[in-house]
């Protein structure tokens, strides 16, 4: 059951604001894989292939037939594993019903967070925001959010925080682990102070967070934590460091999460999901510009948030991966080291973070 919509004012992207671009720019391999997921690929649509050959006449022992059928067969198998391998890995999901959630959300006055703190706010559901922006009152009441002005590196902030969600909302339920900050320095010119900052704030805060409201789940018997890591967490990138590392440190503590909570019979309703998205188009990676826009498209927020309110709201474990390479980027690692030198140097990823400072200090100089 899900909380009733209310009517917000929004304000749409300006066309003028977007650079036309020719139709090709849109035909990625997203595209091409999410079409062939719904029609060659579909265990349904293969079936129907079979039908209508059958409503021909055509003999069960012609090429054609025997293809058809062989293809819906093992098209209907790999789906199969699909859900066995799904229900092994994540368990069976828990019951969701928005009016009795409060759901937690750090670093979500803007970017991926700002756009699940408004999507939850539009629909009634109790939603606290922890974010060092200031956000005034009418804004937040416009919203349907509660904003605490909260810097999640500090413990002591977040557990006040807590403590006030609590009073305000109720025992917190949903952990949307969003916050993060990026420096674009190479190793040699990082401070410590840099590097103590970034991981404070990308790493440190998931265990403070985790710490300060996984009881209240526990006490609760139910909850979910999502974990926003990223692509680069596997990958690594030069100028990218200290952001690269403090990502990679989030991939081992999902997924020591969630091989401590499989051992707490007290845990067995909480679920846990991991985002790793690619590039995505916010403000964070404005002026950086993507390797390929046909193998490796920039994602928006509404694509990665729409895939994480499905599985939070189905009360499913899980993963989410966006654009498609993200989610078999561990293949590299398993390649020859030539050959992942040779990708990396064909991709441009090392040299992407040089050329955004670049722009951005264009874009700085004609303002």
């Amino acid at each position: 059951m899900s909380a009733a919509m209310k009517e917000m004012p929004v304000k749409l992207p300006k066309s003028f604001d977007r650079p036309d671009e020719p139709w090709h720019h849109y035909l990625t391999i997203d595209v091409i894989w999410y079409v062939l997921g719904y029609t060659l690929f579909h265990p349904f649509v293969s079936w129907v292939i079979v039908l209508c050959l059958r409503a021909q006449y055509t003999p069960y022992g012609n090429i054609e037939m025997r293809v058809a059928m062989a293809w819906a067969t093992l098209m209907t198998s790999i789906g199969l594993f699909g859900l066995v391998s799904d229900r092994i890995a994540w368990g069976s999901p828990r019951e969701v019903d928005l009016a009795e959630e409060v759901i937690v959300i750090t670093g979500g006055a803007e970017g991926l967070g700002g756009l699940l703190a408004d999507t939850y706010g539009m629909r009634n559901a109790n939603i606290a925001v922890l974010d060092t922006k200031v956000v005034s009152e009418d804004e937040a009441e416009q919203k349907g959010v509660l904003y605490y002005q909260c810097d999640v590196s500090d413990a002591k902030q977040v557990e006040a925080a807590a403590a006030k969600i609590v009073q305000d909302l109720g025992a917190p339920t949903i952990l949307i682990n969003n916050a993060g900050i990026l420096h674009t320095k190479s190793i040699l010119d990082t401070s410590a102070e840099d590097v103590e900052r970034t991981f404070r704030v990308n790493t440190l805060s998931h265990f403070t967070t985790i710490r300060t409201f996984l009881p209240y789940m526990l006490q609760e018997g139910r909850g979910t934590i999502v974990t926003v890591s990223s692509v680069l967490g596997h990958l690594g990138a030069a100028n990218l460091s200290a952001y690269s590392a403090s990502k990679a440190a989030l991939l081992a503590l999902h997924h020591s999460l969630r091989a401590e909570l499989a051992q707490n019979p007290a845990a067995k309703d909480i679920r846990t999901i991991l985002v790793q998205p690619g590039q995505m188009g916010t403000r964070m990676f404005a002026g950086l510009e993507t390797p390929s826009n046909f193998l490796a498209p920039v994602v928006t927020p509404a694509e990665i948030g729409k895939d994480i309110i499905k599985l939070i709201e189905r009360g499913e474990s899980g993963e989410v991966a966006l654009p498609l390479y993200s989610r078999y980027i561990q293949i590299l690692g398993v390649l020859p080291v030539g050959v992942q030198s040779l990708v990396r140097s064909w991709s441009g990823v090392d040299g992407a973070v040089e050329r955004m400072v670049e722009v951005r200090g264009e874009m700085g100089r004609k303002r």
